[in-house]
């Protein structure tokens, strides 16, 4: 069992309260990297066309572009969230800030798609410390009650992220080249790593004995990108019903039964299973699946379809989503406060789920031709939904887990969000592949035209197309991609229903370090309790893990 001892923090040394601006400075260099996060994913969308076209990719470029940053974004959550509930949490997000750095550095040198889509899968390992890790670390600070109002800084900082990186990301590539677009965020990190170093102070965390499963954490990346692989590549590159879909499939369910198998007996599993045993976790978990495919699937093909529906440049594009990112912020900052003054989150969970369908449904019925105003309407929707369901879902997990599986619990959120939007962007990547490449070829047909290249894959430059041929691919993308978003619709529902039967129970009003040094000095006069007389006190095993209950 793990030991904390007081840190630098004045603040955690006399009880764990800390006031708003002492809380505001150690939240600075976290803020900043959540910033950091975000930006590796939304400083690119807008620039995608233009990338693939450059390095020579086509839909399954684009595509796995995107999924290989989840993908090993999604791999790698779990262990970071687990490794911080043994390690110290400030040495882990400054490790995984570096991993990011060169992981962009890579990228924006990437003379190849598959370069670029290896350099993309390191930048997610980096991503994946963040994304665990910031969550996890402001547990430690704030108590639930009030955590709501610190997840509108955090909704905050995602919405600016969310809007500045495909306008930058657009005038980047319009002006300097798209390459650049991976290099703006390396002075972002590089602050980062220095505020963290200056301003945030954690209880050091010692153990006698430390155990990471090793094999679970193998098997689960194998499984889990068998299946992704599998729904990239499915119906393209082989048929949906062939020996390679079951060689996939099944081997990715063998590998993840083997996974729980190892995890079961493991002294410390990457996810301990008795986390399932809350309901709350299972439903959380559920409706974070669902929102992960849902906001994912959204915010990668919106700026598709501005460009190659609409024909608008890459800072148009990323102008044109504001309303989406207003909506988040929006909803994220004022529910969060509302939050904290009540200490009940349920009912604004259920309104953003209600939110998110109807959003989705909406978008789904675009087209081309759509005005904008509509479009602007149908995201900023999306957005007030995404905005009152990503950050409380965790919040909900957190208020009803243990202090010491805090890191655990956190990561297993963000790892089925990131599952859940690396299955829904491959799947719907695929479909809409299908989608654009047989409605291209249709229209060329009905109009005397030669394909020229044209319907097999590949993206277009529009500006090099003649009128009538432009015309066909714009109504193929605007179509197409409205498909996507009505196939996301249904998962606003599965988050509603989910959320609906989640437990709700108030907000807790003591931090994460104040819980923490609760259930070590509960352990310690527990163990002085059954020690012999005048004998030495039994050590706790490190590797004993806490009954959740289902509270």
């Amino acid at each position: 069992m793990s030991t904390t001892t007081a840190a630098a923090q004045p603040a955690a040394e006399s009880g764990g309260q800390m006031s708003h601006r002492q809380i505001l400075e150690a939240l600075s260099g976290l803020l900043l990297a959540m910033f950091v996060a975000i930006l590796s994913s939304t400083v690119v969308s807008a620039a995608l066309p233009k990338i693939i076209a450059d390095v020579g990719g086509g839909q399954s470029a684009y595509t796995w572009v995107v999924t290989a940053t989840l993908l090993t974004m999604t791999i790698s959550t779990p262990i970071w969230g687990k490794m911080s509930d043994l390690f110290n949490r400030k040495q882990l997000i400054q490790l995984g800030l570096v991993i990011y750095l060169g992981g962009s550095i890579l990228a924006g040198f990437a003379q190849s798609s598959m370069w670029l889509i290896g350099a993309r899968a390191v930048q997610g390992v980096g991503v994946g410390a963040l994304t665990a890790l910031v969550q996890v670390i402001l547990s430690d600070l704030v108590s639930p009650r009030e955590r709501g109002r610190y997840m509108g800084y955090l909704g905050a900082v995602f919405g600016v992220g969310t809007v500045a990186g495909p306008v930058v990301g657009g005038l980047l590539t319009d002006n300097l080249g798209w390459r650049w677009c991976f290099f703006v965020g390396i002075p972002f990190a590089l602050i980062a790593l220095v505020l963290l170093q200056r301003t945030l102070h954690l209880p050091t965390k010692r153990r006698e004995d430390v155990h990471i499963d090793i094999p679970g954490g193998f098997l689960m990346a194998a499984g889990v990108s068998s299946i992704l692989i599998w729904v990239s590549l499915a119906g393209k590159n082989f048929d949906w019903m062939s020996w390679q879909t079951a060689l996939m499939v099944v081997g990715g369910i063998v590998l993840l039964f083997g996974a729980v198998m190892v995890e079961r007996r493991a002294k410390e599993p990457l996810i301990p299973l008795e986390l399932f045993e809350n309901r709350t976790v299972v439903m959380a978990v559920i409706a974070s699946v669902a929102v992960g495919i849902a906001m994912f699937g959204t915010t990668v093909f919106l700026t598709q379809y501005m460009q190659l529906a609409r024909g608008y440049s890459p800072t148009e594009s990323g102008l044109l989503t504001i309303p989406m990112v207003i909506g988040l912020f929006g909803s994220s900052t004022l529910s969060g406060r509302r939050i904290s003054q009540t200490g009940h989150y349920k009912n604004f969970m259920l309104a953003g789920a209600v939110l998110l369908t109807v959003g989705l449904g909406l978008m789904g019925m675009i087209d081309e031709g759509t005005s904008l105003v509509e479009v602007g309407l149908f995201m900023l929707v999306v957005g007030m939904g995404v905005g009152m369901l990503m950050q409380n879902l965790i919040l909900a997990v957190q208020n009803v887990i243990p202090a010491r599986s805090i890191g655990a619990g956190s990561a297993l959120i963000a790892f089925f969000r990131s599952l859940g939007g690396a299955i829904g962007v491959s799947v719907m990547g695929a479909i809409l592949g299908t989608k654009v490449t047989s409605s291209i070829e249709a229209g060329l047909r009905e109009q005397g035209i030669p394909a020229s290249g044209l319907g097999g894959g590949s993206i277009p430059d529009l500006a090099t197309l003649p009128a009538p041929v432009r015309e066909i691919v714009e109504h193929a993308y605007g179509t197409g991609i409205a498909e996507v978003f009505l196939l996301g619709a249904p998962m606003g529902i599965i988050a509603f229903i989910a959320v609906w039967f989640l437990r709700e129970k108030a907000l807790g009003t003591k931090s994460g370090i104040e819980l923490a040094r609760e259930e070590a000095a509960a352990e310690a006069d527990a163990g002085a309790d059954t020690a012999p007389a005048g004998g030495p006190t039994p050590r706790v095993t490190p590797g004993t893990r806490p009954t959740v209950s289902s509270r």
